[in-house]
């Protein structure tokens, strides 16, 4: 036994190294990182949102030295360190091998948004959570790869709900100082502060960027002392505030974005624009082409040729539209530098382009589509759908030969899985099962009987579904903002582990019709309180600040939750962010799914459960169309839909209830003489090796690389 002290120029080594790696979000999909952080302070750990950076501060640099005296703790460090260091300069990646010239001229990505982890709380949903996946495969594939988006001091709201059930929002300051960034600094070693023109102002702005794996993500701050008041707030919170706001926000986004690549002396090889709020860099682009001298045409062309579209959105309210009047008062000095007729320019965010400003507004989606080179939905129903949308815009061309094309979103697996189940994994298949997570051959072994039993999955599932519940119950009871003893006891018969748990959990818009299992009470109470084969509900979810109808969904489930016969089958758990989404996908036996079709592009929620063994309950839209194969998940009706709303809800609700009563239900509690439901644990194996493979991210990463990406 070795009692000699560890060095301390080894302790200083592994303290570096630890603050190292706490800037850097490689750590939010590596579990023995995570653990690391944990175990230096497991309350604070809990209470700071897993923030590696927050622990550090909560730790003294004494403290910290001191614990890595502990010689199985310092080897365990050590190991994350070297793990992680080797990581960072992985040469035999897919990228070396695929897409070389992607290393050296990255892709700019550019995301109003990015959900990366819950200690950086700067998405609003799933938009900002599929950029955030994005990013962390092109990191796992060694694919170059630089995202801009803003860094909002406030971030996406807090929901709280109100005595009157009623979603209620606050905010909470976010200090750079506990958060996983970093100033960037100019070649003066001076921290950099870019300028945009918004009306006839200079709007400055600072840097920030956050390390994630390979990739790098640099935030736009606008709180610079220099700065007119409505401008230090104009990045205060994702999509804050009015269609000024808005608009201020999309410049600062596109063409502040333009100018931090070039200050850094990154030359893109093309400009991906996931949605359109970052659009206006089109403009910037051409801004530049003019400059060198190229005639208009010539400065359109080239920017085509290194600019992609992502479109995410069937919904008409979901594409941006500006008053031509708030252009001009917005980008009327910008503009006029280019020495364009204005109209010409205005043109481009017309489908008509002779339509005068009053008969059209300004579209983003539209800039981007007409300055863009290629353009994709995020499925095959959705790139359908946007064919349909936007033909207008292609007046020469079918329907069917509009040239947005589709790549189905997917999810970054690692990111998503927890502990139990990494565990399982790496009790499974070894230690270096990590590295074949995306792989086709690792979920054929975890599917394979002989490989892994009924009864090891099935135990797997009891561990994840109580891991929710205890959650859910912990959750709750601080909901209630009450610790009186009795209040455990009353919590702790909420939900059951032995009961077919349905998880449903999104944002609160109307189309996603999140009380459509409650549309006939009767007889979900019944099936909720069958003393043979009952089921319960899991819901979770922010409606829009100013989405009332959204809004009064969650009044009405919760009002069921607390004052219904399904009292104690049915809870709502409120503040919805990547933590309670990790919880949910984990333990829910069933992810619910019933948007009103085709209004879902993609969603990747129910990509997320099919690693634990959780099967899809969903509307045949977005992925799940693709994913379906009547083996390995359920679908609500077929692959199609009635014109009429009234219809399609009356059609979808019968449907939803005939599928849960004669395939979930019965499937779930047929047991065999050892009690396991061998018919459904084969549709758990199903699924993983169906949709786990396809349906993530690294699949989805590559797809832009070779359908988009390489393709000038």
């Amino acid at each position: 036994m070795n009692n000699t002290p560890i060095p301390a120029s080894e302790i200083t080594e592994l303290t570096v190294g630890l603050n190292r790696l706490a800037r850097n979000l490689w750590w939010t999909w590596s579990h023995e990182a995570q653990e690391i952080f944990n175990e230096l302070s497991p309350r604070a750990w809990q209470n700071l949102y897993h923030n590696a950076v927050a622990i550090l501060h909560e730790v003294s640099d004494y403290e910290l030295r001191s614990r890595l005296q502990d010689r199985e703790f310092a080897r365990r460090v050590r190991e994350v360190l070297q793990h992680f260091q080797g990581y960072l300069h992985e040469k035999n990646t897919w990228a070396h091998k695929h897409a070389p010239g992607l290393i050296t001229e990255p892709v700019a990505y550019f995301s109003a948004e990015f959900g990366f982890h819950e200690s950086l709380p700067i998405a609003a949903g799933g938009l900002g959570v599929l950029a955030g996946d994005h990013t962390k495969s092109a990191s796992d594939l060694g694919l170059g790869l630089v995202g801009i988006s803003l860094f909002y001091r406030e971030g996406y709201f807090q929901q709280a709900i109100n005595p009157e059930n009623w979603q209620t929002e606050y905010y909470s300051l976010l200090d750079p100082k506990n958060l996983p960034v970093e100033r960037v600094f100019d070649a003066r070693g001076e921290p950099m502060v870019g300028q945009v023109e918004i009306g006839h102002a200079q709007l400055h702005f600072q840097v920030w960027k956050v390390n994630v794996g390979r990739c790098t993500v640099f935030l736009l701050d606008s709180n610079r002392p220099e700065n007119e008041p409505q401008f230090k707030d104009l990045t205060l919170r994702v999509y804050g505030g009015d269609s000024t706001t808005r608009i201020m926000q999309e410049i600062l986004l596109g063409i502040g974005g333009v100018r931090v690549l070039r200050s850094l002396g990154i030359q893109p090889s093309v400009f991906h624009m996931n949605e359109g709020h970052s659009a206006f860099l089109t403009l910037e682009l051409i801004r530049e082409q003019l400059g060198a001298g190229k005639s208009f045409d010539d400065a359109l062309s080239w920017t085509r040729q290194h600019c992609l579209f992502t479109t995410h959105t069937p919904v008409e309210a979901g594409h941006d539209r500006f008053d031509e009047n708030l252009i001009e008062y917005t980008l009327g000095r910008f503009l006029k530098q280019m020495r364009v007729p204005a109209n010409k320019l205005l043109a481009l965010g017309r489908v008509f382009p002779a339509n005068t400003k009053e008969s059209e507004p300004f579209c983003m989606t539209v800039l981007a589509l007409k300055t863009s080179r290629a353009a994709n939905g995020v499925s095959e129903l959705h790139g359908q759908v946007s064919r349909r949308m936007w033909q207008p815009l292609f007046p020469d061309k079918k329907e069917d030969d509009v040239p947005i094309g589709h790549i189905t979103n997917g999810i970054h697996i690692l990111g998503w899985m927890k502990g139990p189940m990494r565990q399982f994994m790496k009790r499974k298949l070894g230690s270096q099962w990590e590295n074949l997570a995306q792989t086709q051959e690792c979920w054929e072994k975890m599917a394979d009987p002989g490989f892994v039993s009924d009864e090891e999955l099935w135990a797997l599932r009891y561990n994840l579904r109580r891991e929710l519940i205890e959650f859910a119950r912990r959750r709750l009871l601080m909901q209630g903002r009450r610790m009186d003893r009795s209040d455990f006891i009353v919590y702790d018969r909420l939900l059951n582990p032995d009961t077919l748990t349905i998880g449903f959990a999104r944002r609160f818009a109307t189309y996603k019709r999140a009380p459509l299992v409650f549309s006939r009470m009767e007889e979900v109470i019944r099936m909720a309180k069958d003393p043979q084969r009952p089921i319960q509900f899991v819901f979770a979810g922010k409606a829009h600040p100013r989405d009332d109808e959204g809004k009064r969904f969650i009044q009405y489930i919760i009002h069921l939750s607390k004052h219904s016969e399904l009292q104690g089958h049915l809870v709502f758990l409120e503040n919805y962010d990547v933590h309670v989404a990790r919880h949910m996908i984990s333990g829910s036996d069933i992810w619910l799914n019933n948007p009103r079709r085709p209004l879902e592009a993609s969603g990747t929620s129910g990509q997320k459960i099919g690693m634990y063994g959780g099967l899809n309950l969903s509307i045949m839209d977005g992925w799940w169309r693709e994913g379906y194969d009547g083996t390995n998940g359920f679908a609500i009706g077929d692959d199609s839909h009635p014109t009429s709303v009234a219809e399609q809800d009356r059609r979808d609700s019968d449907n939803l209830y005939r599928v849960l009563s004669e395939e979930v239900i019965p499937c779930f509690y047929e047991r065999d003489a050892t009690g396991i439901p061998r018919r459904w644990i084969a549709m758990m194996r199903r699924a993983m090796v169906t949709l786990v493979p396809k349906y993530n991210t690294h699949r989805m990463v590559q797809e832009y690389a070779q359908n988009y990406y390489l393709r000038g």
